[in-house]
């Protein structure tokens, strides 16, 4: 019995503890491309209006591709929150809605920073957003900043 409360007490302590990872909320944001027609700088406006599927073409013609880390993730979740300004279900049933209605394409959704980055350096005007900036990708200022 005495094992047992000492196990216990031993899981409670490391659960107060342990650091906690970090806010979600906290975390930055980077925005990258791949395109000749993809502007180097934008405004959050405009970015939305992107990343919403609202705009489907860049200023030369070419096809937008968005490239998203899946909502269950925690960049996933910053992104519906800062970007979306939606829950992670919220923006899930907001895609499900476009597409439905054909009015865009379903973003490209992935597990990791390091396939979405590498999707969108092979991808001709893929727009992605990650916690950090990879070395291969255009970093796009948003607002005047690296990150958001």
């Amino acid at each position: 019995m005495t094992r047992l409360f000492l196990f216990i007490f031993i899981l409670l302590l490391l659960t107060v503890y342990l650091p906690l990872p970090a806010n979600s909320q906290n975390m930055s944001l980077t925005v990258i491309a791949n395109g000749k027609g993809i502007p180097a700088e934008m405004k959050m406006d405009q970015l939305r209006s992107i990343i919403r599927g609202e705009k489907l073409r860049w200023p030369d013609g070419s096809k937008v591709v968005i490239a998203l880390m899946k909502t269950n993730t925690p960049i996933g979740v910053n992104t519906s929150k800062k970007i979306y300004n939606m829950s992670e279900n919220e923006l899930n049933k907001y895609w499900l809605a476009l597409v439905f209605q054909g009015k865009a394409n379903a973003p490209n959704f992935f597990n990791s920073e390091s396939d979405l980055g590498e999707f969108v350096s092979q991808t001709n005007g893929a727009i992605g957003i990650l916690s950090q900036p990879p070395t291969n990708n255009k970093v796009i200022i948003v607002d005047g900043k690296k990150s958001l």
